[in-house]
């Protein structure tokens, strides 16, 4: 009886004891645990995802390629999956599963070390978010304190969906949603039971047991998840087994970064940068919406490429890709991937026989041929003769020779026979185009250059460059505002500027020829220089400075003639802003990019609103429109006409073919294009804004016009319609042997007919430019 008293009390002495020391250990434990509050605003770093504006994908930006969902987005089965294979008991236990962590010390005891940790779900989480990886007793400890804490702050459908998302599943993916993408090309929603099993099989060793490195152990931890979900009767014997039959097929989902419009995502980079700084647009997981109009973009694309393709081949051969010995040809055909081409396609083909009459060559595992006739275009280089003025090459010796790795087109393809092709070449000289909506301000597309991954240079927003006389209808603009009209004359004549060094500077017409007194309506049509000179002369420099500015150009603009004539420098994207006052009838209009941005628990950070400016009045932009409606119709944008729409346009050429231009817009859309080289030099004789833009421009709009009705300028009410004597300005008589039917704001129309065979101006009419320079004519 005395033995068994001294046994219970020292029983109780034992179990104050270990009270005592468990209390002990647990403050000892607790005092420098952290905080666990910051996971209830859970915010880990999330991919950034960009898309059109229909809503499909444009692109993402990342840091860890992870994206967050909820619960109700992942399929059932892949939340049980996990559960069957991490935490059976998750909804049952307090955050703690003691008897797996007395069967983890047992195995850990007769290990001699720490094999196994006997984690719950939320201890994960605890260990993954809060705590560091090293195993020891007293990160368990923490770990369990923390579990228990943090299963009385957050619900359980809380802690797992952190789960389901922070965890890392191998392959650079993070969290069931990104791994989903990553290993079969589908949303976690979509997974079967056979995917979720292999995925919820990861998180115990991703790279050990990863499908793409270890299939076969991928496939073991597979069969283990698929039988601990049929042991707890979350699945049937029959679904057990279809899961087991699956074949599984890997591949991951096809990142649409920078595939579609490029230059257009890095703008978008760009201005999200700029608004949140990179670490909230890395990691911040925003949604954003842009402006951008897929399908616009697609042909944006290839019209801007096939253009510079074809100008390049204007200007002549530039030779082989690069040329290889003959015992490196089959290491260089092994290296190739060319895919499945089709006709149209382009690849590199090596050259392995040369007659006059064409090449021999190979590519991938086929044969064919390049026939002389696909290298007329093929002559050496010379910026001073036109395609026309050069003869045509009909020599292919005289183009490649063997070994030449070269560019070519597909256009016919071959079983038994030799493929059929044609030369071709990557081009040198770059270029733009800028598509929006005039009426909102809405970026459809943009196209900064021939190839992003060559050049990241943006030449639609960053490129300042001449626009030559794409920038006269600023001019006119300011002229019809301080009085002239369609209808005024001035003079067309040679004029000499001398400065005080003695520099002369003598402004010329692009054909070489002076027309004489010349009605403002056809010299804006035809492009006629030195009108211009004159009207800016008279009316001031400043006060087109003034108008450009009004207009929203941010350019260069010094405060000499030239300018007038497009000396100054603008970005594609800041022309499209300034033409944005035509299109509106008045008011020009900022272009946008982003639509908005959302957070990734839906709230809405940014929404934008057009931004519009008083740039002139209602009357002059449709006068100026309606000159340009006639520059389409008979003057240097005439190939424009081939839509059979109502267009109003502008070419612009600067000196030596250095710049071309063609901004072109209805009321619907304005489209700019800019070729010329980044360096700038001569593109070639007669490579103008006709000849080098305006047909990018057409390819591109000849596309997408059929998405909108036809649709003319409105009239505004302050504007009157006269038939105009086009040698006098006066109104035209029914004699006349040319005339024009012109825009007027009210009360500036011509009252006086034009007499027969009357060769002065009508009275009243601006000839003051001319008469002012008389003396500086030589």
């Amino acid at each position: 009886m005395k033995i068994l008293k001294i046994f219970l009390v020292l029983a109780v002495l034992g179990a104050l004891l270990a009270g005592g020391a468990g209390v002990g250990l647990y403050y000892w434990a607790q005092e420098d645990l952290p905080g666990f509050t910051k996971l209830s605003d859970y915010s880990p770093a999330l991919a950034t995802t960009v898309r059109a504006r229909d809503g499909r994908i444009l692109g993402y930006f990342y840091r860890e390629k992870r994206f967050l969902i909820p619960l109700s987005m992942m399929s059932p089965i892949t939340v049980k999956a996990f559960l069957a294979a991490e935490d059976s008991g998750f909804y049952q236990h307090e955050g703690v599963d003691l008897p797996g962590i007395f069967r983890a010390a047992v195995k850990n005891l007769v290990a001699g070390g720490i094999v196994q940790g006997g984690s719950t779900i939320t201890q994960q989480v605890i260990k993954s978010m809060l705590l560091t990886p090293e195993r020891s007793y007293e990160r368990k400890i923490k770990e369990i304190i923390l579990a228990y804490r943090l299963e009385k702050y957050l619900s359980k459908d809380e802690i797992l969906t952190i789960y389901l998302n922070q965890i890392y599943l191998g392959a650079k993916a993070y969290g069931v949603e990104a791994a989903a993408r990553e290993y079969f090309g589908v949303n976690a929603s979509q997974l079967t039971l056979a995917q979720a099993a292999l995925l919820a099989g990861l998180p115990k060793a991703p790279s050990r047991y990863s499908p793409y490195g270890n299939p076969e152990r991928a496939r073991e931890r597979q069969l283990y998840v698929l039988s601990r979900l049929r042991e707890l009767g979350w699945v049937d014997q029959a679904a057990y087994e279809a899961a087991v039959n699956e074949p599984l097929v890997y591949g991951a989902q096809e990142d649409p970064s920078w595939k579609v419009g490029p230059y257009y995502l890095e703008e978008v980079r760009r201005q999200l940068v700029e608004m949140y700084g990179e670490d909230k647009v890395y990691a911040g997981g925003l949604q954003v919406r842009t402006a951008m109009d897929m399908d616009h973009q697609v042909v944006a694309d290839q019209a801007l490429r096939e253009g510079l393709r074809e100008t390049s081949k204007r200007h002549g051969w530039q030779g082989p890709v690069t040329t290889i010995e003959p015992g490196g040809y089959e290491e260089f055909l092994r290296g190739q991937n060319i895919g499945d081409l089709k006709v149209g396609d382009r690849t590199q083909v090596l050259v392995t026989g040369v007659e006059k009459v064409g090449a021999k060559v190979r590519f991938g595992g086929h044969t064919g041929v390049l026939p002389v006739s696909t290298m007329s275009w093929a002559r050496r280089p010379n910026p001073k003769l036109a395609p026309e003025e050069a003869g045509k090459v009909g020599d292919a010796g005289k183009v490649v020779r063997l070994g030449d790795v070269v560019w070519a087109v597909v256009n016919a393809t071959g079983k038994d026979k030799p493929w059929q092709l044609s030369l071709d070449q990557e081009p040198k000289v770059e270029g733009a185009l800028v598509s929006m909506d005039p009426r909102s301000g809405e970026v459809l597309a943009l196209c900064g250059g021939y190839d992003f991954f060559r050049s990241q240079f943006n030449r639609a927003t960053q490129a300042l460059r001449q626009p030559g006389s794409a920038f006269k209808p600023i001019v006119y603009s300011a002229a019809l505002d301080n009085g002239y009209t369609a209808a005024s004359i001035v003079l067309d004549a040679p004029i000499v500027f001398e400065d005080g060094s003695g520099e002369t500077w003598k402004p010329e017409n692009f054909e070489g020829i002076f027309y004489g007194p010349t009605l403002l309506r056809t010299a804006l049509v035809k492009s006629r220089n030195l009108v211009t000179i004159r009207v800016a002369q008279d009316i001031g420099i400043g006060k087109i400075i003034e108008r450009g500015k009004a207009m929203g150009l941010t350019g260069i603009m010094e405060p000499n003639l030239s300018l007038a004539l497009g000396s100054g420098q603008f970005s594609p994207l800041n022309m499209c802003e300034a033409y944005s006052a035509f299109a509106r009838g008045g008011t020009s209009i900022k272009p946008r990019f982003i639509e908005n941005v959302v957070s990734p628990w839906g709230e809405q950070l940014y929404s934008s609103t057009p931004e519009t400016r008083e740039a002139m009045s209602p009357e002059t932009a449709y006068v100026v429109t309606n000159l340009l409606q006639q520059v389409v119709q008979e003057g240097t944008g005439a190939r424009a006409k081939s839509l059979g729409r109502p267009v109003a346009g502008k070419t612009g050429t600067t000196n030596d073919e250095q710049d071309a231009w063609f901004m072109g817009f209805s009321p619907y859309l304005l489209t700019g294009v800019w070729v010329g080289y980044d360096q700038v030099r001569p593109m070639g004789k007669f490579e103008t804004g006709a000849r080098a833009a305006l047909p990018i421009w057409i390819d591109y709009r000849a596309k997408v016009e059929p998405g909108y009705p036809v649709e003319n300028f409105t009239v505004p009410p302050g504007i009157v319609m006269a038939r105009v004597d086009a040698r006098t300005g006066r109104l035209a008589g029914p004699d006349a042997a040319e005339a024009y039917m012109l825009p007027f704001v009210n009360g500036t129309e011509p009252t006086m007919t034009a007499m027969p065979d009357e060769l002065d101006a009508a009275p009243g009419s601006s000839n003051a430019g001319g008469e002012s320079l008389l003396k500086q004519i030589f």
